[in-house]
């Protein structure tokens, strides 16, 4: 196959996590005889500084003329301190989401059993956790109409929510629980928000449309919870675009680590895949940064090209880096590994193999229709 992808760096550790994860992917297109084209593009605070752009006009035509986008972290101290910055880093990503219409952000939860004694959470509550969050990613309070008082006393951010915005990414989230444990569960604040009752009306008359799929509602008070206590309860999240960022955060602490879990934002036309950490920018340039979530990033990427058996040879590699403890210090404590011999040890490993394929047990949850 032959695939043209932008990646975006962007700031702190993101280039560094993800010359990882195109190290990966050009181990696939070696060995599996795909072709493909990596081009280089500015955002966030290093566009800023080349340009004066979070998001520059070079860059944004970059990925729309491409096939898929590899993102990284966006975001420094320097503005994040600043709560009178009139830009942000931040603001190219949003920006991408909504220009791109980027609708969907997927998010696979997947605890790792070689890895359980890396969560702060007993070996019985997450054994088997293995759920995927749908957040809407281009509409809610995050996209609303903003303003500020002229004295600086008074701020307002609109939360608006359209049927149709909600019903996309619905439909989404049923199609993939078809396919999974067949359980769907809706995260909302109905009881207090007007768009969380919105969101209940429209998901629950969708839901009629696909009556092998059980439908829970469940107030985002009692899902945070939950979610911690019994995470196995859960298969599919569906949740608007704040409530799924919250949500997916949360789950960070389930797994141990936010530098092992991966994400993938659709929309009709283009797809980019980032992992859901941030930019850390107090690692940046140790060499000490996690890459496995920007790799698993590069799995989602294959995964949506329909390349199940190039995903399934990333996941044995990094599993086999887990079981001969090739990790960075996020992992297992302290280590001799870094960011680039970690990278270098999964790309090592990415061959095609029989044996490569027979990891159910401990995947990550692709090849299971966590992309639609």
């Amino acid at each position: 196959m032959k695939l043209n992808i932008a990646v975006l760096g962007g700031d702190g550790i993101g280039p560094e996590v993800i010359d990882q994860a195109v190290k990966c992917l050009q181990a696939v297109e070696e060995n599996f005889g795909h072709d493909f084209t990596f081009t280089n593009g500015l955002v966030g605070a290093a566009a800023m500084k080349a340009t004066g752009s979070p998001i520059p006009e070079e860059t944004l035509t970059l990925c729309k003329n491409s096939d898929a986008i590899l993102f990284g972290a966006i975001g420094t101290p320097e503005y994040d301190n600043d709560p009178m910055a009139k830009v942000r880093p931040e603001d190219g990503l949003l920006y991408l989401r909504k220009e791109l219409d980027l609708f969907t952000n997927i998010r696979p939860i997947k605890a790792f059993p070689v890895l359980s004694s890396n969560s702060p959470f007993k070996r019985d509550v997450i054994t088997g956790t293995d759920l995927v969050i749908y957040r809407e990613l281009t509409s809610g309070m995050y996209f609303g109409e903003k303003s500020l008082s002229e004295d600086g006393t008074v701020a307002t951010d609109l939360c608006r929510y359209t049927e149709e915005e909600i019903s996309r990414v619905a439909h989404m989230a049923f199609k993939a629980a078809k396919k999974r444990k067949r359980k769907l569960t809706l995260v909302d604040k109905a009881h207090v928000l007007e768009t969380s009752r919105l969101w209940r009306k429209v998901v629950t008359k969708i839901a009629e449309s696909y009556p092998e799929v059980e439908l829970t509602c469940m107030y985002l008070d009692h899902a945070s919870m939950a979610i911690l206590l019994n995470p196995n309860s859960f298969d599919v999240i569906l949740a608007s675009n704040m409530i799924g960022d919250i949500l997916s955060s949360q789950c960070n602490v389930l797994i141990g680590s936010a530098g092992l879990l991966p994400s993938a934002s659709i929309g009709t036309e283009y797809a980019m895949f980032e992992p859901i950490h941030g930019s850390y920018p107090q690692a940046k340039g140790k060499n000490i940064a996690n890459p496995v979530a920007a790799i698993y990033s590069a799995a989602l990427l294959l995964d949506h090209f329909g390349l199940h058996e190039e995903v399934n040879a990333i996941v044995s590699a990094v599993h086999q880096s887990f079981r001969k403890e090739i990790v960075t210090i996020d992992i297992m404590g302290s280590t001799k590994y870094g960011t680039s011999s970690v990278g270098d040890f999964i790309a090592k490993n990415i061959v095609d193999a029989d044996d490569n394929l027979n990891i159910n047990d401990e995947n990550i949850g692709l090849g299971k229709s966590t992309i639609i």
